[in-house]
């Protein structure tokens, strides 16, 4: 298991339990988020509180899951980035895509 999801309110926190968010749990990742997605959650709150590195494959899963919740109307957001990490987004644009967070508490404060 690569994510501990727990309910918040009308959010479900998805919390990753891997410290390097690489190629070997990508594939993972995804059909986790995918599963929680398809199981009618509507807010979405991926955790990256305990991740300390993160490559493009995970990245790429974490898109995935973001279109697939878009395709159901639902809305994944992003929360914890360790200051690294926050820079990546930022490179690559992703802070344009996804809603980023301080806390998985201030994300789920947070929903509409």
């Amino acid at each position: 298991m690569i994510v501990q999801t727990k309910p918040e309110g009308a959010a479900i926190v998805a919390t990753i339990q891997v410290k390097e968010a690489n190629l070997t749990v990508a594939d993972a990742f995804k059909a986790e988020l995918l599963a929680v997605i398809d199981g009618g959650t509507k807010y979405l709150v991926v955790d990256f509180g305990e991740v300390l590195y993160v490559d493009s494959s995970f990245l790429g899963a974490l898109v995935a899951s973001l279109k697939h919740a878009i395709a159901n109307k639902a809305e994944v957001v992003v929360a914890a980035l360790n200051k690294d990490i926050l820079g990546l987004f930022q490179l690559i644009r992703l802070d344009k895509a996804f809603k980023i967070y301080p806390s998985a508490s201030e994300a789920v404060t947070a929903k509409p």
